[in-house]
């Protein structure tokens, strides 16, 4: 056999929301993996979301091999499945910007309507497309090189001299100063102006630096990484060329010239005559010179004069009315008129006594041409049909030259009217041409913080230039002179960077808004290559060139760059490298509009720039942005276990190989802020000397140097130069002490190249190694900045002085520093002197060959006192700290060194100390509320309370992690539960306490491994410092309690493990309300789990267990989770106290049982039929022996300690034999002990029982109006509104839940007595005669419609037992069946689907399906079901129990089912709704899928409810709408197991069509 080969794989789950989504907080999916391997992107779909209906997911992540190609995506089928999560798995072998959409087939409204169910593919939805960026896995040395440990270098290639003599100098000293990447600025041939950025030859190298061209160039990069350890990234620029670039002249075309953007016409035009009208200011009276803003003032008027007016600007605007009119009247003589569609001659007549205003409405609406934007003069106009129309409709057909006068007039004066508007638009852009005109003129040439540009002269016009004019030569002679003109590049103030400023929806360029870079040609691409076929050929091959050499581009301007022109080129570099590093330059001004960019285009990092900062309390919240997460954050990868899985086992593991086996380490997608490249300074900002104190040069940069992100630096920053490099204008080359020498760390001359060399060293470790925690603290003129590893807590700490204006030359009075549970080592204090003296300025200026930066010199500094006490340390600044000054130190946590690191042990061995526990030792471990706690500990023990925050919802670990779930996934280290543990150890000490006294107990003794575990891993957190006892607490909690969660899974049947997630948590309700609890046990003598009603109202004693609502609950929470003992222990329990044929309503433990609930036993007996038919062997359950706690068939009661209690016994079949008899034979009893002893709210009627059967229909009666035995229970308990003792829904007569459960009982009786296996065939009646189980169930089936239903259609109520009169909604099953009040028989209730689930066959399949549709718009809430139709003038949905009002209806509470949304009905009606649906499409795949996804839809709710909820269950009920009910029970068991009950159908449905 061949060996396989094992591989580790990082996959990360991308969950996607109901509406193709991903459930991604911000929907940035930005994938950094450690690993040199592919990763897989595993896609998590609900079975059967909405968007699985004949959905597809499309990919554009290729296949191993294959080439990227954006628009090209590859479909993955969504096969629905109801049980099961969809998971796609797609391994991801190159880095880049992938993109995914679904299509799918929109789901219906639920109605009555059977469709075909499938759907033409042109009538699918698309969702839009969403991104997922994979970071580039860099590599130096033969070593991966993570991106924020990137270190960049800025240089301008013009200033570095002869190559390669100069340049192995420069790069050797940016080398030995710890940089591992250099940035060059454009190194090809440069334009005209000798801007770096304005570029004459994309693909041609600069000669004075490249002599030897592509061969210097390959020479260089290699050089780089071979001999300097140095990657190299250059810019590439996109949207302009240099204004005299070459293929300019040949290709025209490719820039916005008046040809391919005649819309530009009228900015061309006002250019050009503010360029003639500035060269004629001297001869046109005007100054030339602007001393102040009169003379500028005087200029503009000249502006408005010999510009605007004489180049009549207006026209652009405006119609032309005599043209028009013209027009007009010629095709009127001719005929040719055309109404507008939707308009007639009639409409046109009644204009005709109209207002030349709406006449001209009219004919901008249904006639204006030429609109849609600007371009020659008078383009806009009147379609002359349409204006001839209006003529004929005024004045009639033409008749000659007789009224041509009249009807001229009255067209011109409409017209007129038309260009109003477009007169008042000229205006107001006049005035913003105007204002930007004075703000531009006065900013050169007047503000003392402008370039003071002097005179206006033909070197310095008066405006700058939007226009490059081609010179007429032999290469140009070909071209029109409308292409001769083209746009230059510029950019807007707040501009929208989606918008094309020189497109036709544009009109920056008219209204001179544009800062406008003279020297460069912007350059049109279109929409595509179509559009500009050269142009994108040639700027592919510039930036595959590019990528051939260079490990990472620069996007220079990306805010002006075409975003589908960068998608192409860059997936056109990655071609060539696909681990392309890819920064850029955006300035959108705003995130979301960052976040568009940086998805689409793959963006690495976006610069930011530290010398942004204009204060200290400014650059240390820059500091704080980019520092990374806080100290002791909490680790949010809540999936991090390994797993084996067999190889490409579908849909897992698209493209997996034969014969190796996957080890798969499982990570969540982390909500992830944009990353930075953080600059200290770059090329385009003023340096420290200039912006603030250039002493400010080493603490700035050392504040940079310590974020968690790519860091960079440009020439001339480390060397203090004193001003900013003008990248035009500048011709001096660069120099640089570090250039010179070898760069030693610490202390030296000439700049801080020395202290940066081991600033680098460590950003480089911190970022390899994944130091990501950081504190940042300002004080006044201080930022200290501590970053630590976040497992093995070791770190480097700053201490900066920065130096801003005024700061002086002492130390800042800095308050100590402590560290609590912190080793330092001093790695040293240095401080910069700069001397910015006049004479030091005038020898740096009178050089006229290189640049050189300020005499400086970085000094060590005693600069610290630190003390020692314990593990904890003081650091105190000495009085010589002047701004300027920095202190550095490494940092360790004795208490952290754990010899298998401390992350690693306490998340350990948590699945072998939980591996002994049963399904009860759990329900101590994770649950437990306050009441269940303190009956446990006989009142001593009860839940953590946490200060400022209030009790924990449960003693164990779901408590803690209710609260966690939400602190690790906000990092809330804020909450009070972390300053708790800051606070002290009390939570640990709690959560060990409990779980190790319970250990010492016969009934937990499991729970001792559980507690020595945790003991072990919370000892070894006791000594660490306080601030990160929350993250390692959190760490240990939610290790325990994943564990605790898997244990209680595995525990659980095979459809619970394999389940979706909801499914699971709804199971984990079955743990979470089974415990022991010594006061709420089912027997009154033998401790033993007990399944709780709900929590914490019903979780001890006489309130803890019902039996209603047990066996509506046992069948999900139980059978559906392979629970058959506990259902087994309930259903003996419950048997055992039979009486009357009945149930008890209230077990308390057997000692006192009330009899007083007419539908329990009903809801007993359909869970014994469902045990017998899902568990194992179980119709042999039926012949089980069970001790009675009354006698049989005897109504006598006494007390649990008589001689007579539990002194028989009898076999399950008779039991269920004596509960049919009784009810067969009528009953009618008093309850025993009536009075305020068991009921101080009920009156003295209310005691008595009765039920019988009307054997002319089989249906069982009973009840009367002053009890309520069915599950609407409420009694009315307010004196004060006079309902005390009234019901608030009696229910009385045949409520219909209890008919169905009866038929289903009866079939199943009868079914088992044919197949032998129950003795017995039927009942006697009250008159002696015998009737079948088979005879009385045809009874039921043949009269149920015609009691119950409510027919849409009165015609044929005479067919149904309905009062016409009485009818409040029609299409309805009754809930009632002769009550007490005739009314509430019609009224809609949700209790119908009971009956549609356990017995469909009753009702008439087109009927059900209409009342459900009905109940589904009527009654469905967003979680629950309202108890009463809207419509009922009874209704009142919002239910306060303290409420003690004069209201009849709703005081202390009665309402509780008059409206009040309850979700224990929703798995009923959902149940139903599944089954009938399924059932008429019984002959449709789409539409059984449909099916479910309609039920899915609705589940949506209850999903949000039990995610968030801190009980982790479902709430018993809610308020209309699902609003909150403070009254409610947080976690109703019957709510969880009646959706596990919609899940076990699901299954069964599955299996049935398998």
């Amino acid at each position: 056999m061949i060996p396989r080969t094992m591989t580790s794989t990082e996959v990360y789950i991308l969950p996607l929301k109901d509406n193709g989504a991903p459930d991604v907080h911000g929907e940035y999916i930005y994938l950094a993996s450690g690993s040199r391997e592919p990763i897989t992107i595993r896609f998590t779909i609900e079975g059967t979301s909405s968007i699985c209906r004949q959905g597809s997911l499309w990919v554009n992540i290729p296949e191993r091999g294959a080439d990227f190609q954006r628009h090209s995506f590859r479909e993955f089928k969504l096969v629905p499945d109801f049980n099961r999560t969809i998971e796609i798995s797609i391994p991801v072998y190159d880095a880049g910007a992938f993109a995914f959409y679904l299509t799918y087939a929109e789901l219906p409204k639920l109605s009555g309507e059977v469709g075909s169910g499938e759907v033409a593919s042109t009538d699918k939805k698309k969702t839009q497309t969403y991104y997922i960026d994979v970071a580039p896995r860099l590599s130096l040395d033969g070593r991966p090189l993570p991106l924020p440990a990137l270190s960049i270098f800025s240089v301008i290639s013009k200033f570095m001299g002869k190559y390669p003599t100069d340049w192995e100098k420069h790069l050797r000293g940016i080398s030995g100063r710890g940089y591992n990447m250099i940035h060059f600025t454009p190194l090809q041939v440069r334009g005209e102006s000798n801007s770096p950025y304005s570029l004459y030859d994309q693909l041609g190298w600069d000669p004075d630096c490249f002599p030897e061209g592509e061969a210097d160039v390959k020479k260089m990069v290699d050089s780089l990484e071979q001999k300097h350890s140095l990657l190299s990234l250059t810019d590439i620029v996109l949207n302009h060329t240099a204004h005299n670039t070459q293929w300019l002249m040949e290709h025209p075309e490719a820039g916005y010239n008046l040809t391919t953007a005649p819309w530009l016409e009228s900015a061309y035009v006002l250019d050009t005559k503010l360029l003639e009208f500035g060269f004629k200011l001297e001869e046109l009276g005007y100054p030339k010179e602007f001393n102040s803003v009169d003379d500028l003032f005087k200029v503009l008027d000249g502006i408005k004069k010999h510009v605007v007016a004489e180049i009549r600007l207006w026209e652009y605007y405006a119609l032309d009315v005599d043209r028009d009119v013209d027009a007009a009247i010629g095709f009127w003589a001719g005929g040719k008129t055309t109404f507008p569609e939707g308009s007639t001659k009639i409409d046109l007549v009644n204009l005709k006594d109209a207002s030349a205003k709406d006449q001209a409405a009219y004919l901008v609406k249904n006639g204006l041409l030429g609109d849609d934007r600007l371009g020659e003069r008078f383009r806009r106009h009147i379609d002359p049909q349409v204006s001839a129309a209006l003529i004929s409709s005024f004045f009639g057909s033409y008749r000659g030259e007789t009224d041509e006068a009249t009807i001229r007039t009255k067209l011109v004066s409409i017209l007129d009217a038309v260009n109003m508007p477009f007169y008042e638009e000229y205006d107001k852009e006049i005035g913003e041409i105007l204002q930007q005109l004075f703000n531009r003129i006065k900013y050169t040439r007047i503000d003392d913080h402008g370039p003071k540009m002097g005179p206006v002269t033909r070197e310095s016009p008066l405006i700058e230039t939007y226009f490059t004019r081609l010179p007429k030569n032999e290469t140009t002679a070909k071209h029109e002179k409308e292409d001769m003109v083209l746009a230059n590049n510029g950019w807007v103030w707040a501009g929208n960077a989606l918008v094309d400023n020189a497109g036709p929806s544009s009109r920056v360029y008219l209204r001179r808004e544009v800062i406008v870079w003279g020297d460069c040609v912007k350059l049109r691409y279109g929409s595509g290559p179509q559009d500009s076929p050269w142009l994108w050929e040639y700027m592919t091959k510039y930036a595959r060139m590019l990528a051939k050499y260079f490990a990472g581009f620069r996007i220079d301007n990306c805010h002006s760059t075409p975003i589908h022109v960068a998608e192409h080129v860059l997936d056109e570099a990655r071609r060539v490298r696909p681990n392309l590093y890819v920064v850029a330059e955006l300035f959108t001004g705003s995130e979301e509009m960052d976040y568009v960019f940086v998805k689409r285009l793959g963006i690495s990092a976006l610069i930011r720039e530290a010398m942004q900062a204009w204060s200290t309390g400014e650059m240390s919240r820059l500091v704080h942005r980019h520092g990374g997460r806080p100290i002791g954050s909490f680790e949010v990868d809540e999936i991090s276990k390994s797993q084996l899985q067999n190889p490409g086992s579908p849909p897992m593991s698209p493209g997996a190989n034969v014969g190796e086996a996957t080890r798969e380490v499982i990570r969540r997608i982390k909500p992830s802020p944009i990353q930075a490249l953080f600059m200290d300074c770059t090329h385009d900002n003023e340096v420290p000397a200039q912006k603030r104190d250039a002493r400010d040069t080493l603490p700035n940069a050392a504040l940079v140097s310590m974020c968690s992100s790519a860091t960079g630096s440009v020439m001339g920053y480390d060397e203090i130069y004193p001003k900013l490099v003008d990248l035009v204008n500048e011709s001096r080359l660069y120099t640089s002490h570090s250039s010179n020498k070898e760069v030693k760390v610490g202390a030296g001359e000439s700049g801080i190249g020395g202290v940066k060399k081991l600033l680098n060293q460590i950003h480089k470790l911190m970022g390899m190694d994944g130091y990501d925690e950081t504190h940042i603290h300002h004080e006044d003129q201080y930022i200290t900045v501590h970053r630590v590893h976040p497992e093995s807590r070791k770190g480097y700490f700053l201490i900066a002085h920065t130096a801003y204006p005024g700061y002086g030359n002492g130390n800042g009075a800095f308050n100590a520093v402590h560290l609590g549970g912190t080793k330092v080592q001093h790695l040293g204090s240095w401080m910069l002197e700069v001397d910015t003296g006049e004479d030091a300025m005038k020898v740096i200026e009178e050089d006229k060959k290189y640049l050189r930066g300020l005499p400086s010199r970085v000094v060590s500094l005693p600069g610290v006192r630190i003390e020692v006490k314990g593990d904890d340390t003081t650091i105190t600044v000495r009085d010589k700290f002047p701004p300027g000054s920095i202190a550095l130190f490494e940092t360790w946590i004795p208490a952290a060194e754990h010899s298998s690191g401390l992350d690693n042990y306490v998340t350990s061995g948590a699945k072998a100390a939980m591996a002994e526990l049963n399904l009860v030792d759990l329900n101590f471990l994770l649950y437990r509320c306050e009441a269940e706690e303190r009956d446990g500990s006989d009142g001593k023990d009860g839940v953590y309370e946490i200060p400022g925050y209030g009790k924990i919802i449960y003693a164990g670990l779901q408590g803690w992690w209710s609260i966690l779930k939400d602190v690790i996934k906000d990092n809330n280290l804020a909450h009070p539960l972390c300053q708790n543990l800051r606070d002290g150890q009390w939570a640990l000490d709690y959560t060990v306490g409990r779980l190790e006294r319970a250990g010492q107990e016969e009934n937990f003794k499991s729970l001792a491994k559980p507690a020595a575990w945790l003991k072990d891993r919370f000892s070894a957190l006791r000594g660490i410092p306080s601030f990160l006892l929350p993250r390692y607490f959190g760490l240990v909690i939610r290790t325990a309690y994943m564990a605790a969660k898997e244990r209680g899974l595995d525990l659980l049947n095979e459809n619970t493990r394999n389940g979706q997630w909801f499914l699971q948590n709804l199971a984990m309700v079955s743990i979470q309300q089974t415990g022991l609890v010594k006061s709420g046990s089912l027997w009154p003598t033998k401790l033993v789990p007990s399944l709780a009603a709900g929590l914490p109202h019903f979780a001890v004693e006489w309130a803890r267990c019902w039996g209603r609502d047990v066996f509506i609950s046992l069948r999900g929470l139980y059978l559906g989770t392979g629970r058959f003992d506990e259902a087994a222990e309930h259903i003996f329990a419950f048997a055992s106290v039979l009486k009357h044929g009945m149930i008890p309503n209230l077990l308390s433990s057997g000692n006192l049982p009330r009899y007083n609930s007419r539908d329990s036993i009903w809801f007993f007996l359909q869970c014994i039929q469902d045990y017998t038919r899902l568990a194992p062997n179980g119709t042999e359950f039926l012949k089980r022996k069970v001790k009675r706690r009354f006698l049989p068939y005897d109504d006598t009661w006494f007390a649990s300690e008589d001689p007579r209690a539990y002194s028989k016994e009898s076999i399950m079949e008779d039991i269920i034999q004596e509960a049919m008899q009784r009810h067969a034979s009528g009953m009618k009893f008093r309850e025993a002990n009536a009075g305020p002893s068991i009921d101080s709210q009920m009156r003295n009627e209310g005691f008595n029982i009765e039920i019988n059967v009307d054997w002319s229909n089989g249906v069982i009666f009973g009840g009367n109006q002053f009890n309520c035995g069915t599950w609407m229970d409420k009694m009315g308990e307010s004196e004060r509104a006079g309902s005390k003792g009234v019901p608030g829904t009696p229910r009385d007569g045949a409520a219909i839940e209890i008919t169905g459960l009866l038929y289903s009982t009866l079939k199943w009786l009868a079914k088992l007595n044919s197949e032998g296996k129950y003795p017995y065939n039927g009942v006697k009646k009250s008159d002696g005669s015998e009737v079948t189980f088979a005879e009385w169930a045809g009874l039921l089936k043949s009269s149920f419609e015609h009691s119950y239903y409510v027919p849409t259609d009165a015609s044929e109520d005479g067919k149904y037992a309905v009062n016409s009169h009485v009818i409040n909604r029609r299409g309805i099953y009754k809930d009632l069946f002769r009550s007490g009040k005739e009314y509430e028989d019609y009224q809609l209730r949700p209790n119908f689907a009971i009956a549609m689930t356990v017995a469909p066959d009753l009702f008439d399949p087109s009927h059900a399906m209409g009342a459900l549709i009905l109940a589904d718009k009527v009654l469905r809430g967003p979680t629950g079901m309202a108890t009463l139709d809207p419509a009922d003038l009874n209704y009142r949905p919002y239910y306060i129990n303290s409420e003690d009002s004069t209201d009849f209806a709703t005081s202390k509470g009665r309402n509780y089912h008059q409206g009040p949304e309850w979700l224990w009905p929703t798995g009923f009606f959902l149940r139903a709704l599944l089954k009938f649906d399924l059932m008429r499409h019984k002959e449709s795949k789409e539409g059984r899928v449909e099916a479910f996804q309609q039920v899915t839809r609705r589940l949506q709710g209850c999903k949000e409810m039990i995610e968030s909820s801190p009980w982790a269950g479902l709430t018993e009920l809610t308020q209309k709408n699902g609003e909150y009910c403070g009254d409610s029970s947080p976690t109703q068991a019957w709510s969880a197991g009646c959706l596990i009950d919609l899940y076990m159908d699901a299954a069964e449905y599955a299996e049935g069509s398998a």
